[in-house]
């Protein structure tokens, strides 16, 4: 034990030892599962021995085994970093049994268990490792999920920590897996690997990957490059290949080959699909002959069948790739492989394929095997392999090593003390430890080994935490290495074996015999610096290595030290300064920083005993081995020492020099002139390590010094480097920068005055870089040159070190000096990076990388508001610890950007500018507006409950629209049945009057829902856990005066048959259509709505649709649809067919043409079976052919579509009934699949689309049928005779429409003439006047530019014959030629066809003039209708006409809810006589529902696409009664949703989170009507389409501005508007919304306007709540700005800081309050003379800087547009600017000191050089060296004075106060500006 005595003087502290026991054993004996057995293997043997006689000793020895020991193992890792404030902690992943725990600890919380796992059978192996999930957006980054790998015999459980669980089956058994930044990699286990191979065979992978859990397990290949002959691609097959470390960081594997013993080093990556396609593309030979060389062995061509088996009768663990026939597999083979007949190849060969190879079809019957030889596997099918997905890249570095056994047993990575990577493992046959170095290359991801060292080593573990290395010697000492430098440091825990001795001495004396003292076996488990260590008595201590250093700016100087010196010197300073710091009993951590300056001072060859200042160091720092133990525990209670230690420190030697503060009785401070006549004069040791290198570790320390300054939380870093800088400075004789130093801290550097001789031969010896000699790096300086727009130089800053330099520089050159490429290409301009020997001025390691560094995110601002760069690192309170004044112009330029922030910003951005309405705009997107709290009777009454209250109340605030329009609509209550009782008539006739009149009423009801949908669109989020909630369809009556019941079941009338069938229909539909798209809809929910009765079959048809209609449809598994086609459903199928279709609207998707296909037996081929399909089945899976395919151009659809139009009848009575419905669903289908395409048709020239449809209106001759379905037209109808022309009244509407979409909006005259009405009589008579509706709206939509919102352009649709004849008939002079009644049905139905025109060319934009216009044509045909007694054009069309006007008009005002529309619509539902049929009806209530389209949150698009929806929906012919489908199938009402889209903008408030008004302006883009203009809007208010706008701005003055550009794209307010359109906006302090205080009359500050008082600042304090809820500020107020007793004689103050508070609250600035306090403080300790530094005067300089570059006399706009000063804009900058001159100019008064520094003379003794140093640094006054190079002798007169001094950058106020020193007076006078 002596020699460890010996050592003890060198030796390193350790920390306390303790002893370790896994956490998840302890855990483990107390889980649930815990067997016998786990608890008494881990008893000791004695206890075992006394349990209860001899049944309990068999019963243990049954249950231990000598395996169970091995049983239990477990790993520790560092907690992974997450960005919170977390600790650093210790996770363990503890294994035994069935058991795997998962726990943390950190070094102030005891460890818990965070995640416990059970398995069915023994755990082989726990792991971590992070898997990656890839994105959908490319710009995203992957998402890592952290989770932890269970590995068992047959799978792995794989759980993530966000809680999914995985369970991958293991196709093979598994030796190891290893974690990798990819995923999993497997090693498959070799069973029989000694087993001689066939020579034709080779071997199969035994590497294999998974990157995912849900992936499927891939063998790994590897791509040998140039080591040997074959460079190409192979599976690691070689089973003498073990893998023995994986690394994430570099992406390495090492692997040992245990037939060649060396050691390979491979780079892992992933497959590139050029190496994929290779695999694929293999020949089917052998491939080339195996050559003896190593490649025979060490991997195989590629994979083939092997003739053994992994284990016996597991055909499965075994795989090849039979490359010559790639074998498929199907379930039916795997279960044969079992069966005995089956020779083993066969089944071997199967087992494999199944695993490896994936068959293209799964149904493959399976051969018999009856004796199968090798061969017969060749007449299965061609397969695919499974493609690898990792690859193990070329041999980076191979140790060769051909000793047998000597595998590595451990292998890790460590770095050393100046960041050498090394990879490390050890060889324990030799005990030794080999290190190979290496580099990571730039150019690829390729590692360079440089060199190989082997360190004797019985065990070693790596330290991350300090860079170092620990290893274990044979002997049993520890050592500890950084890298392979093995320091003077002997082992940090040589006492362990004393102390451990010590330790359990006490219980093994009993003993009988003595055992020898316990040594160290091994260590293991190394966290950041901790290591546990493994004692030959099995029991384990775990210990801590002490850091490299604790005080972060000890840490920053060794960071310095070790960039700017070589690496191996650098080595040793850091070896030297460990060695110090961490002997035992070393400094506790005040006094760290005194051990470092002695150290470091020491090694610059100092003699630190002879200086004065550093002498008073080492009476902190005791380094006699004597005092260590005792100092190395902190004591409670003070000691003589501490009372030393605060005498001898600098601060008390600085405050007696302080007259007059001095406390008497103290030990003088040593006067400064006794230490200079004393002793010789010091010189310094020129052999000393670092003496060369003084310049340089000066500069880069003085570089630290200025990074320090910038940091308000390091100030006091700064100022202890002070003393070391200052000391060097004087030394090597740098004038300017000793004059630096003592103008930062004047009276802190008075008290040096001692310098060390450096004689000449000895600087030779110094190597002096060139960047010394340069000008003096001051950052203050710099910035106030940049704030005075003076060039600067680039300042120099140290890559890594000096961050907050780099950061502030970089601002103040983007934000002051404007330079927007500060950060991208002038970066060089700005910043000189220093490396190792010189400074460079070259750009960064290529610009991309310091712009992802420097711009990626965090600060934004504005430069002259047009381009907006970010740079890196400051977040809001990181600018707290930046100095006020350097951090102003970034203040205002943060305040600047908050004003006028650009809507693309980021998240992290607006955060920054306190924006909190755009972050919560990026973040809480999401969060719909509260749905209405309603009572349970509500929700089941009318199913509109779920309009937001809030919105619609702010949008129609003055009237209860709303709740009419609801009564409007409602079916869910009994209607009111009031037959007057006439005398005559009987009491059966009365019952039979009331059910007639309730039937009539009950058209009306039953119409309702296609408007109840329209109504609540998307406004319902519904809960998956509850059905959707579908209002009934009442159609029973109440008849008052007694309100009896009516009823139409009593069988009083007749009442049609499946009455109900379609409004049950409808109901369904407006249900579903409540559901928001944004909903979580799941198909389970769907599948949960179903109903059980039969009766509401059509209803959930309906809704099926309606999910469609929304989107939610696709979601549907393919089983249900299944179900419900098969079903035979009539009104399912419907819904279905269309829904799906919706939903994949214009995809194109093959799943669903072909669901359709089956029902429509024109895209059936000719030769299928007939199926039997329902007509309107047909009808709705034709439209939705059109849906999928829009806008698509398909030839062949279009081709059979064209031809559908006209198919004829067929001659089993086929195709006979509702033939209009099919027609013109063929019509709309074709339309819809060419829409907008016009004359660009591409390949269907042949098919003479416009003349077919030509020929379908006008009539003509039938072509014959061309195609696959000709046959099926061969035999005519026996029922129709059409002969051979087309049925103009069958195909006329379809092919009408199927012209107005193909040529939508083109402009096409020749087509538009074809459409024109005739304009004789004659022609007239043989045209339908429905048909010319058709006409004249398909004819106004394809010139659709002509369209004008005028009845000029109204009536100029009408043929002048109708006009004259019309005009003629009211002075009765018609001729009886004409026939009057078609002439005026011409009219009406041509002028309703022009107002649909209108209405679908403005729908949406409640365009006024079109209003007008069609709201004129409403009234006329409404008194036309009422007023009539004539039935010339008939009370059906004209009712027809008035319902389309009505809807045009409606579509026009979509979303507005105009009041006269809504009259209207009142008006006609009350009309339920005359023509008045449930098709009237529900055109009446589809145009109220488009007139609050989605509560008033969505209106109409003009888009192609919407325009195609809208004709289908609203096409001129309305259904006759509620069954009725001949001539258009009313499902296809509901497609007018396609046409909505929200654009209602709701702007919330983002503190209370409820609607609110705000101002908006909406500027419009010029267009060929009108200019450029911008309407001032109150919001929530309904936009124009988006394209039509420019932009739009929240304005002022009591919302925060916030402007949205469109011309940028309009995805951003497109997301916003599909989110409820909530757009957040953010109230100013002192306002009240709109709602409370409509004129702003109640504004806080409005009385200020008025009042010019000066008590209006001093606000009351309590009033300040009403601006702020910041509790600091609250507290504030509360103790600074009330007048209380004790602070009664700080009136003054009191009144200062109230008004201060006021001026940063009301300007919504409250982060300026500590700015403004700190000037006052500056300027008050400036006043009093009490200045020891400089500091807050510097900043107090850079503020008036940029006021002053502002223009402080600015009138506040122009400050704002000048972009300064926004942030001072009170009186109290001139008050203390004037107060700090009033100071100086004080001072400057009388015989002064300021003479004699300009003029270079010695200062006296008793001057007052803090004062001096303060004027210097206000008036920007150079030293007195630089001075000292302008001649001022010749200058006599000012202007000669001024022009010398200008050269240095004097500001002209300080001549003017230096002019009266510097110049001879007299004469000069007159000169002097007044």
């Amino acid at each position: 034990m002596s020699n460890v005595y010996e050592e003890r003087s060198t030796m390193i502290a350790a920390g306390e030892l303790q002893s370790f026991v896994p956490f998840g054993r302890e855990h483990c004996k107390n889980h649930p599962n815990a067997v016998n057995l786990q608890l008494r293997q881990l008893q000791p043997a004695s206890e075992l021995w006394s349990s209860d006689g001899a049944a309990g000793l068999v019963g243990s020895l049954q249950e231990v085994s000598l395996q169970e020991r091995e049983k239990e193992y477990w790993q520790l890792r560092k907690g992974p970093t997450v960005a919170t404030d977390e600790a650093e902690y210790e996770e363990e992943l503890y294994v035994a049994g069935h058991m795997v725990i998962w726990s943390r600890g950190t070094k102030s919380q005891a460890s818990y268990v965070y995640k416990a796992f059970t398995v069915d059978s023994p755990v082989q192996q726990a792991l971590w490792c992070n898997f990656t999930v890839p994105q959908s957006h490319k710009d995203k980054k992957e998402k890592v999920e952290q989770s932890v790998c269970i590995v068992q015999s047959t799978c792995v459980n794989v759980h993530t920590v966000s809680g999914k669980d995985f369970i991958s089956p293991l196709p093979f058994q598994v030796s190891t897996l290893w974690p990798t930044t990819f995923g999993l990699l497997f090693e498959r286990k070799n069973i029989i690997s000694d087993a001689p191979m066939s020579p034709t065979r080779e071997p199969l992978p035994t590497l294999f990957s998974m990157l995912h859990p849900l992936d499927e397990i891939a063998p790994v290949v590897c791509k040998t490059t140039g080591l040997f002959e074959t460079g190409r691609l192979q599976y690691v097959s070689d089973s003498a290949l073990r893998v023995l470390f994986s690394c994430e960081e570099p992406s390495i594997i090492m692997t040992y080959d245990t037939l060649q013993c060396s050691h390979t080093v491979w780079a892992l990556r992933k497959v590139t699909p050029e190496e994929q396609s290779t695999l694929l593309k293999w020949p089917g030979q052998d491939g080339p002959a195996q050559t003896p060389t190593a490649a025979a062995t060490f991997l195989g061509a590629h994979l083939r069948n092997v003739t053994r088996l992994d284990s016996p009768g597991s055909p499965l663990h075994c795989h090849a790739l039979h490359n010559q026939s790639r074998v498929p597999s199907s379930p039916s083979l795997h279960s044969r492989a079992h069966s005995p007949n089956i020779s083993n190849m066969a089944a071997l060969r199967l087992g494999f394929h199944f695993y490896l190879l994936r068959a293209h079809s799964p149904g493959i019957a399976a051969p018999s095997f009856t004796g199968a030889t090798l061969n017969d596997t060749a007449l299965l099918p061609e397969m695919e392999p499974i493609l690898p997905d990792l690859c193990i890249d070329g041999v980076c570095w191979v140790l060769l090593f051909r000793e047998k056994s000597c595998q590595a047993s451990k292998v890790f990575i460590t770095s050393d003390l100046c960041e050498s990577r090394y990879l490390c493992f050890l060889v324990e046959s030799h005990q030794q430890l080999r290190c190979v170095k290496f580099l990571e290359s730039n150019e690829t991801s390729q590692l360079i080994f440089t060199s190989v060292t082997s360190i004797p080593a019985k065990d070693a573990v790596p330290l991350e935490g300090i860079d170092a290395l620990l290893v274990l010697e044979s002997n049993g000492s520890l050592v500890l290495y950084t890298g392979i430098t093995r320091p003077d440091m002997p082992s940090p825990v040589s006492e362990v074996r004393s102390s451990v001795q010590h330790n359990e001495s006490s219980w093994l004396e009993d003993s009988t015999f003595q055992p020898a003292a316990p040594h160290i076996q091994a260590l293991r488990d190394p966290v950041s610096n901790r290591v546990t260590m493994e004692l030959s008595n099995s029991s384990m201590l775990r210990i801590t290595i002490p850091e490299v250093a604790t005080s972060e700016l000890v840490k920053r100087c060794l960071q310095a030290i070790r960039f700017i010196l070589p690496k191996d010197m650098a080595m040793k300073v850091l070896v030297k300064w460990y060695n110090i710091y961490n002997a035992p009993g070393g400094p506790s951590m005040h006094q760290e920083w005194n051990l470092f300056v002695t150290c470091f001072m020491t090694l610059m060859g100092y003699n630190t005993e002879r200086l004065a200042w550093t002498r008073n160091l080492h009476i902190e720092v005791p380094l006699s081995p004597v005092i260590a133990p005792k100092k190395a525990r902190p004591a409670d209670t003070g000691s003589d020492e501490d009372w030393a230690y605060l005498c001898a420190s600098d601060y008390h030697c600085q405050v007696l020099a302080q007259p007059a503060v001095g406390v008497p009785g103290l030990q003088e401070a040593v006067p400064i002139a006794s230490m200079e006549e004393g002793g010789p004069v010091v010189g310094l040791e020129p052999s000393a390590l670092l003496f060369p290198h003084i310049p340089a570790l000066f500069y880069v320390l003085h570089l630290l010094y200025e990074d320090l300054k910038l940091d308000e939380l390091q100030r006091g870093g700064a100022r202890s480097l002070i003393g070391l800088l200052q000391q060097l400075a004087r030394d090597l004789q740098l004038e300017e920068y000793i004059d630096l130093y003592w103008r930062d801290y004047p009276s802190f550097i008075k008290t040096f005055k001692e310098a060390c001789v450096i004689d000449q031969a000895q600087l030779e010896q110094v190597s002096w870089p060139m960047y010394l000699n340069g000008e003096v790096p001051c950052v203050f300086s710099w910035l106030s040159s940049c704030l005075r727009g003076q060039e600067v130089p680039p300042f120099p800053y140290l890559p890594g070190i000096c961050e907050r330099t780099k950061l502030l520089v970089l601002s103040y050159a983007l934000y002051v000096v404007g330079d927007e490429n500060a950060v991208s290409t002038n970066v060089s301009k700005y910043l000189t990076r220093l490396t190792a020997g010189e400074l460079s001025t070259a750009v960064f390691h290529g610009c991309g990388k310091t712009r992802q560094q420097v711009v990626s995110m965090s600060l934004a601002w504005v430069f002259q508001h047009s381009s907006m760069p970010k740079i890196k690192g400051f977040l809001s309170n990181d600018l707290e610890s930046v100095p006020f004044g350097v951090a102003l112009p970034i203040r205002d330029a943060i305040t600047q950007c908050r004003e006028h922030p650009c809507s693309d910003w980021s998240e992290e951005v607006c955060a920054l500018i306190g924006r909190e309405d755009l972050t919560k705009q990026m973040v809480g997107l999401n969060i719909p507006l509260e749905p209405p709290v309603t009572s349970e009777a509500d929700e089941e009454e009318d199913g509109m409950v779920d309009l937001h209250p809030e919105v619609t109340g702010l949008i129609w605030n003055q009237d209860l629209r709303v709740q009419e329009v609801r009564r409007l609509l409602q079916s869910s209550r009994p209607v009111r049945v009031n037959v007057p009782h006439l005398p005559e008539v009987s009491d059966h006739e009365y019952i039979e009057e009331k059910e007639n009149k309730l039937l009539q009423l009950c058209q009306r009801t039953m119409a309702l829902p296609v408007g109840r949908g329209l109504f609540t669109l998307f406004s319902y989020h519904p809960v998956p856990t509850e059905p959707l909630p579908v209002p009934k369809l009442n159609l029973t009556g109440r008849a008052p005066p007694r309100n009896t019941m009516v009823d139409l079941n009593s069988g009083n009338i007749d009442v049609p048959p499946n009455m109900t069938s379609w409004p049950s229909f409808h109901n369904g539909v407006a249900a579903g259509l409540k559901i928001a798209p944004a909903s979580q809809v799941e198909s389970a929910w769907i599948a949960y709505n179903k109903p059980k009765s039969a009766e509401l079959a059509n209803e959930y048809a309906g809704f099926l649709m309606a999910l469609g209609l929304n989107g939610h449809l696709t979601k549907l598994a393919t089983l249900n649809i299944h179900d419900y086609l098969t079903k035979g459903h009539e009104m399912t199928s419907i819904g279905l067919l269309l829904g799906v279709s919706a939903a994949k609207l214009g995809t194109m998707d093959m799943s669903i043409t072909r669901l359709l296909s089956i029902h429509i037996p024109a895209l059936l081929p000719p030769t299928s079976t007939e199926l039997d399909v329902p007509h309107s089945v047909q009808v709705a899976a034709v439209v939705a052919i059109g849906l999928v395919y829009q806008g698509t151009g398909h030839r062949h659809n279009a081709e059979v579509l064209l031809a559908e139009i006209g198919r004829p009848p067929g001659p089993e009575m086929e195709y006979c009934t509702d033939r209009e419905s099919y027609s013109l669903a063929a019509g709309l289908a074709l339309g819809m699949v060419c829409l907008g395409h016009g004359s660009n048709l591409i390949g269907m020239t042949d098919l003479n689309v416009p003349e077919q449809l030509y020929q379908y209106m006008v009539g003509g001759h039938r072509r014959s049928h061309a195609g696959m379905n000709r046959e099926k037209h061969k035999s005519p109808s026996y029922q129709i005779k059409e002969g051979d022309t087309i049925n103009v009244d069958v195909t006329c509407p379809g092919a009408t429409l199927a012209l107005a979409m193909i040529y939508l909006k083109t402009n096409n005259r020749s087509i538009a003439d074809w459409l024109k009405a005739p304009d004789t009589m004659f022609l007239l008579d043989f045209i339908k006047p429905e048909f010319l509706l058709l006409r004249t709206l398909a004819r106004c939509i394809i010139m659709w530019d002509e369209i004008l919102p005028n009845q000029e352009w109204l009536t100029s649709n009408v043929p002048q014959i109708i006009k004259d004849s019309i005009g003629l008939q009211e002075e009765a002079l018609v001729s009886e030629d004409l026939n009057m009644e078609t002439l005026i049905q011409a009219h009406d139905y041509i002028i309703a066809g022009a107002c649909m025109a209108v209405g679908f060319r403005f729908a949406g934009s409640a365009n006024s003039d079109a209003f007008e216009c069609l709201y004129k044509f409403a009234r006329n045909f409404m008194q036309s209708l009422t007023t009539t007694t004539s039935s010339t054009p008939g009370q059906y069309n004209l009712q027809t006409c008035l319902s389309m006007v009505l809807l045009a008009t409606s579509m026009v005002m979509a979303g507005s809810g105009d009041l006269k529309v809504l009259q209207l619509c009142r008006f006609l539902h009350k009309r339920t006589f005359g023509e008045m049929n449930y098709g009237f009806h529900m055109a009446h209530h589809m145009a109220l529902g488009l007139l609050f389209l989605g509560g008033g949150r969505y209106t109409l698009s003009t888009s192609n696409s919407a325009i195609a929806a809208l004709l289908c929906a609203l096409y001129p012919h309305f259904p006759a009664h509620s069954t009725d489908n001949r001539y258009h199938l009313q499902a296809l009402r509901h497609l007018c949703v396609l046409a909505a889209e929200p654009r209602l903008l709701v702007p919330v408030d983002v503190d209370t989170l409820k609607p609110c008004y705000a101002l908006l302006d909406v500027t419009y883009k010029a267009t060929q009507w009108y200019e450029e203009t911008t309407v001032e809007l109150m919001a929530p208010t309904m936009l124009s389409e988006l394209h039509l706008l420019k932009q739009i701005k929240v304005k002022g003055p009591r919302y925060w501005e916030l402007n949205i550009d469109l011309s940028k794209g309009t995805q951003h307010l497109k997301s916003i508007l599909s989110r409820d359109g909530i757009l957040y906006v953010k109230l100013r302090a002192g306002h009240l919304p709109y709602k409370d205080d409509p004129r702003g009359w109640k504004s806080l500050l409005a009385p200020s306007v008025n009042n010019r008082n000066p008590e209006v600042r001093t606000f009351k304090p309590e009033a300040i709540s009403t601006f702020t809820s910041d509790a600091a500020l609250v507290s504030f107020a509360e103790y600074f700005c009330k007048a209380s007793e004790n602070m009664k004689h700080k009136q003054e103050t009191v009144a200062l800081f109230s008004a201060i508070l006021y001026e940063c609250v009301t300007q919504e600035n409250p982060e300026m309050l500590p700015t403004h306090i700190s000037i006052d403080q500056a300027v008050k300790a400036l006043e009093r003379a009490d200045v020891s530094e400089t500091f807050g005067l510097w900043q107090m300089k850079l503020v008036l800087e940029l006021c002053e570059r502002g223009g402080l006399q600015q009138k506040p706009q122009e400050a704002c547009r000048h972009g300064c000063g926004q942030l001072l804009r009170s009186e109290l900058l001139p008050v203390m600017k004037s107060s700090a001159d009033r100071a100086l100019d004080c001072w400057l008064r009388g015989d002064h000191v300021l003479q004699a520094y300009v003029s270079g003379q010695p200062l006296s003794e008793d001057a007052n050089i803090s004062m001096l140093a303060c004027f210097l640094v206000y008036h920007s006054i150079p030293s007195s060296k630089r001075m000292a190079t302008i001649d001022l002798e010749g200058s006599s007169s000012f202007p000669m004075f001024l022009l010398k001094f200008s050269q240095l950058g004097v500001p002209v106020r300080a001549l003017l106060r230096l002019r009266p020193l510097l110049l001879p007076t007299g004469g000069c006078a007159a000169e002097l500006p007044r």
